[in-house]
């Protein structure tokens, strides 16, 4: 007996269709009852691969657009494309679908940080997403502030302590904020150094502070370089990391879910987007002073780090929104043993 596409077992007929592209899959799965059943199968999920791929590479299929209308599409794979797509192609280009509200809440915590549950209300979980992700285009293409007049952010002191400040939207200037940092801590002689804790789809963690050789022991920011490189965590090679020694348990952070750049988060993701483990560390330089921890709107592409991208930092549109002490133990939760006072405000906490 002649072997055919549908003798073959369901995985294998889930595999190969796998491999085709969004329109061919459609089409086959049209063919015969068998077919229908392996492409409609939540488990095998051969629809996984190929709407991964235009999600990775910005070149989407004309059947990406309304691929919600098709029932052999399991709804599984509509939380990947509203979690990863860009906010232009879902608000005004696809067909949204109908999902349940626990559906509508998973999207909107693996997209968006936590900070921005204070939208919430009275609003369904769809409304919310929806509602949230026209807030992200609509920043990341307008100087308009209305919706936050006020932007927090986070600077971690030496002592240990964590402020937890704001300042006008209008207004905000991260350079021009820690450049009265580095004043009152008599730094300002010394370069500030950008890095990227982590990206995710619509923004990225961003860390200024100074990275120098200190003259003393005493102004040594030991809680920034925790943020940066969580304790026991060493790169071994290009491949990943070693835990050595560490008395942590690390796990992958999936709500938010990084972006591909770093998508090993907290461990080290090889291939260049992160930078956190930087060759100015290994020379023996250390992190001085305060460091400032702000959240960037980001639009849609390719980014590898932002020590190449210094002069788009310093863009006169207004790009930047709120990350609270909450964000922070969200994506660094090592932290909260670390230190010592969460202050609400300037000041000591006195």
């Amino acid at each position: 007996m002649p072997t055919t596409l549908e003798s073959l077992p369901v995985e294998l007929i889930a595999t190969i269709l796998g491999n085709l592209d969004l329109e061919s899959l459609v089409k086959v799965s049209n063919l015969s009852q068998r077919l229908r059943h392996v492409a409609s199968d939540s488990t095998l999920n051969p629809w996984k691969r190929p709407i991964y791929q235009n999600l990775a590479s910005g070149r989407y299929e004309r059947t990406l657009y309304h691929l919600s209308l098709r029932l052999t599409v399991p709804r599984s794979n509509w939380i990947d494309i509203l979690t990863l797509a860009p906010p232009g192609f879902i608000l005004f280009e696809s067909s949204l679908p109908n999902l349940k509200a626990s559906e509508w809440e998973e999207c909107f915590r693996k997209r968006f940080i936590p900070g921005w549950l204070k939208w919430k209300k009275d609003n369904t979980w769809r409304m919310l997403y929806i509602k949230m992700l026209y807030r992200v285009w609509h920043r990341t293409y307008t100087t308009c502030t209305t919706d936050e007049a006020w932007t927090k952010y986070i600077v971690l002191n030496r002592n240990g302590s964590v402020n937890e400040l704001e300042s006008s939207s209008r207004g905000f200037s991260p350079m021009a904020i820690f450049a009265e940092m580095q004043f009152q801590s008599n730094l300002s002689h010394l370069p500030p150094t950008i890095r990227v804790v982590a990206t995710f789809t619509d923004v990225r963690v961003i860390a200024i502070g100074v990275l120098h050789m200190p003259r003393s022991p005493l102004i040594v920011n030991h809680n920034a370089c925790a943020l940066l490189h969580p304790p026991g965590i060493e790169i071994t090679d290009t491949h990943g990391v070693n835990l050595k020694g560490s008395s942590h348990f690390y796990s992958k952070l999936t709500h938010p879910l990084p972006a591909e750049s770093h998508r090993n988060y907290p461990l080290y993701t090889p291939g260049g987007g992160d930078r956190r483990w930087g060759s100015l560390e290994e020379e023996g330089k250390q992190w001085m002073g305060g460091l400032m921890i702000i959240v960037q709107l980001i639009r849609s592409r390719t980014i590898i780090g932002y020590e190449q991208d210094e002069s788009e930092f310093a863009g006169s549109w207004n790009q930047f929104a709120s990350f609270t002490w909450h964000d922070l133990l969200t994506i660094a939760p090592w932290m909260k043993e670390r230190v010592t006072k969460i202050i609400d405000g300037p000041g000591l906490g006195i």
